[in-house]
C-alpha cells in the first residue's frame, strides 16, 4: 500500500465533529454523518479506531484482505486495527452519530486508494 504521507486535516467534510479529549497518543470525538456522507478510504499507521454507535446506522468497509462492508446499529461497537484501510459511511437515511476513540499511538490520516 502506497500513501503520500500523513494528512493533518483529512480531505473530507461531515455534518459535525465534536472533540471530547485529545492527547499525544489518544483522541476521542463524536461524529455526526448526514445521510450520504462518507469518510473516504484511509488508514492510520499507529492508532487503532474504536467505534461506538449512538444513533442511526454506521457502515464500515475494510480490506481484510478483501473488501467487506458491515452495518452497525445503535449500541454496537467495532474495532479497526492500525494499518487496515477502511471507509466509513452513513448506512441509513437519517443522521448517524458515533463515538470514535483513536489510540494508542500517534494519529495520522493516510489516503488509501
Amino acid at each position: 500500500m502506497t500513501a503520500p504521507g500523513p494528512v493533518t486535516a483529512p480531505p473530507y467534510k461531515v455534518k459535525r465533529v465534536e472533540p471530547v479529549v485529545k492527547g499525544s497518543d489518544v483522541q476521542a470525538r463524536v461524529f455526526t454523518l448526514a445521510p450520504g456522507e462518507v469518510i473516504p478510504w484511509h488508514f492510520h499507521r499507529e492508532s487503532t479506531d474504536h467505534y461506538f454507535v449512538f444513533e442511526g446506522i454506521l457502515s464500515i468497509s475494510s480490506r481484510e484482505p478483501d473488501v467487506m462492508t458491515r452495518n452497525f446499529r445503535v449500541g454496537s461497537s467495532h474495532k479497526i486495527a492500525s494499518g487496515t484501510p477502511h471507509l466509513i459511511a452513513n448506512g441509513g437515511d437519517t443522521d448517524c452519530r458515533f463515538l470514535l476513540i483513536q489510540g494508542v499511538g500517534a494519529y495520522d490520516w493516510n489516503a488509501a486508494d
